[in-house]
């Protein structure tokens, strides 16, 4: 059935015309509450917040980094300092093609294979959106051409930047250390140490030696820029700047020139030297031979420098003064014979034998002397000056570990100085507990400690291991009758902000209690060393008092009976070459320790070191022919002897 058709008639045209129009304006008002909505959330109730988000891209905050502490010397010399430069920079998020980018920028800078393989490696340590340095220091003419090409390399850019700078290189690599690229390793440190806003925009920290030990000191504190950008994130005006506070200046004890004299010394050979002022602590000289270049880890190095320096035999970035252990050989002797007279095992006029060997009681095994026919009847002062192995081995016998070892471990061997610089060893001074505990797996028959141990010990091999800090700072408590400062290496913390000077008191640590006729004894047999006893070539021509003491360390044990012959081994297996002293004898200025590695006998190799040393420092004598001082020598220290514990 069809619909019926509703007539077209005015009235209806005007009904519909109505419906229409209040749809419309149904639908404006609609549309107006929801933006009136819109305009109230976010003019009123989101105001704060996109306040911020709009002050911010209107408001940059650009850290201004700190200029990093200088490191002087205690004459004000700069052994660590800065320097500005420019470089290359790429953001990778920012750059389309890196590979084009750094092939385009090879045509605009000298960016040799290194640079580009340390690039890779820093890549993969950050993250994307960091800039990450394509080549460092650019010269004049390459950061002018990168510049002008800077329209056409989207994410590169040429900043200037501080360097830093270790003008003595090698010499003072193991005491300075370096600074290098804040790792995620030192970000999480820093984070939680609560440090992270102290390096915002820094890319360096201290990482070894005094720079990690005083980073806190040499960073400084970061300063702010509020800077006005435009749309396109350009600088337009800086509205305020919060300056940063530059780094501490630290100013050593250490004695540049006297380093550079006993680096000068030591030549081409490997080894280590301490000295140490005897009143106050101050290292006055810290040499470890070989050293390496600090400046190779400061932007990152590159696996072929790495893998060169940790494959060379000679071992540069072991830092022997710190934690390079030895037996000391007899250079022990002195500390051996506090001990035996602390303890009363002998007395100071007590006379004995001392045979061209000792056979060990209830056996035949047999202690040769460094001197085949012996030196007779002999006082405690006397086995010292001549270095009599047989008389502290059989000394050794009587008195046993236990009296050995507590009178020993006063003068600081066997455990930490406390030096202000990371990773000290402890070195080992052996006693019944310390076997025990080192062999705590093995069976109970290698536990337990044998009489005849204590045989070597007294010369100063068996278990004995110490580091050329700890001989130098147990002769420095010998030259100072006993009364004992840490030893340290920063001297004064200067605030380059108010320019007060912080300086760092030498304390004494103790006072060992001992009788003074005791120190003034085995002092007298320490200098008797230098007048008549195996130093006394060394001696010769002295214009001060000096008291001394060799020592020859063995590296590998020989068979009883077999002559010790260094032609027939390979270099690393030579005996160590020891020496100790102070000087003046009745007012010590100066203590040192000197260990030649595989150099043979310690009159023939550290002694002449330590005598152009002193008499550098105590007389300003540059010394001409030190290698031609000693022609011959005599054997001592136990070179034939071997360990019956081994």
């Amino acid at each position: 059935m069809r619909r019926p058709t509703r007539l077209k008639t005015p009235q209806n045209d005007e009904e519909q015309f109505e419906l229409r129009l209040i749809i419309a304006y149904a639908l404006i008002v609609l549309m107006f509450l929801l933006l009136l909505s819109r305009f109230v959330w976010l003019q009123v109730l989101q105001h704060d917040h996109f306040s911020t988000l709009a002050q911010n891209n209107r408001i940059s905050l650009v850290p201004t980094l700190p200029n990093r502490g200088l490191i002087v010397d205690r004459n004000g010399i700069v052994l660590a300092r800065n320097y500005s430069a420019y470089t290359l920079e790429l953001t990778p998020s920012k750059i389309a093609d890196l590979d084009a980018t750094i092939a385009k920028l090879k045509t605009l800078a000298d960016v040799s294979p290194r640079d580009e393989k340390l690039f890779k490696k820093l890549q993969g340590e950050s993250k994307n959106f960091e800039a990450i340095p394509l080549k460092v220091k650019l010269s004049d003419e390459e950061a002018a051409r990168v510049a002008a090409h800077g329209y056409e390399l989207p994410g590169v850019e040429v900043k200037a930047r501080l360097f830093r700078d270790y003008p003595y290189k090698e010499m003072t690599s193991h005491v300075l250390g370096y600074i290098g690229r804040i790792s995620q390793r030192d970000k999480e440190r820093l984070d939680e140490e609560d440090k992270t806003t102290n390096y915002k925009g820094s890319n360096y920290i201290g990482k070894t030696g005094l720079e990690s030990v005083y980073e806190d000191e040499l960073h400084g504190q970061v300063g702010f820029e509020e800077v006005e950008t435009d749309s396109g994130g350009r600088a337009v005006r800086t509205l305020r700047r919060t300056p940063p506070v530059n780094g501490d200046t630290l100013k050593l004890a250490l004695d540049i020139r006297l380093q550079e004299m006993a680096d000068k010394l030591f030549g081409n050979r490997r080894g280590a030297l301490v000295a140490i002022e005897p009143s106050t602590g101050g290292v006055l000289a810290f040499l470890s031979k070989p050293g390496f270049d600090p400046s190779l880890f400061i932007d990152g190095i590159d696996s072929q420098t790495w893998g060169a320096l940790n494959s060379d035999w000679q071992k540069p970035l072991i830092n022997r003064a710190l934690r390079g252990t030895y037996p000391p050989g007899s250079t022990f002797k002195p500390f051996m014979s506090m001990a035996a007279l602390v303890t009363h095992s002998i007395g100071m006029r007590d006379i004995r034998p001392a045979p061209g060997y000792f056979t060990l009681p209830g056996s035949s095994h047999q202690f040769r002397d460094s001197k085949k026919s012996g030196n007779g009847m002999v006082n405690l002062q006397r086995a010292i000056t001549v270095s009599s192995d047989t008389f502290f081995y059989k000394l050794a016998w009587d008195m046993g570990i236990d009296k050995i070892h507590p009178v020993v471990g006063t003068f600081g061997l066997g455990s930490k100085t406390g030096i202000d610089l990371d990773g000290e060893a402890s070195g080992v001074l052996p006693s019944k507990e310390w076997k025990e505990k080192r062999f705590a797996r093995s069976k109970p028959e290698v536990r337990r400690w044998y009489p005849s141990e204590a045989v070597p010990v007294g010369i100063g091999q068996g278990y004995n291991a110490y580091t050329p800090l700890q001989m130098a700072n147990a002769t420095a408590i010998m030259a100072n009758n006993g009364l004992a400062f840490k030893p340290h290496l920063v001297q004064q913390i200067i605030d380059t902000k108010s320019g007060q000077t912080r300086l760092i008191e030498p304390k004494p640590v103790k006072q060992l209690p001992y009788p003074q006729e005791y120190f003034d004894y085995i002092k007298e047999g320490m200098r008797g060393v230098m007048i008549s006893g195996t130093g006394a070539r060394i001696g010769i021509g002295l214009q001060y008092s000096m008291a001394g003491k060799t020592g020859t360390a063995q590296v590998v044990a020989i068979k009883q009976g077999a002559k010790y012959n260094a032609a027939a081994l390979a270099e690393q297996y030579r005996d160590h070459s020891w020496f100790i002293a102070f000087a003046p004898v009745e007012k010590p200025r100066i203590a040192v320790a000197v260990i030649v590695e595989n150099a043979g006998f310690g009159a023939a190799a550290a002694a002449p070191v330590a005598r152009g040393l002193f008499d550098f420092y105590l007389l300003g004598k540059v010394p001409k022919d030190m290698d031609g001082l000693l022609k011959t020598v005599p054997q001592e220290n136990g070179d034939a002897s071997e360990n019956p514990a081994d």
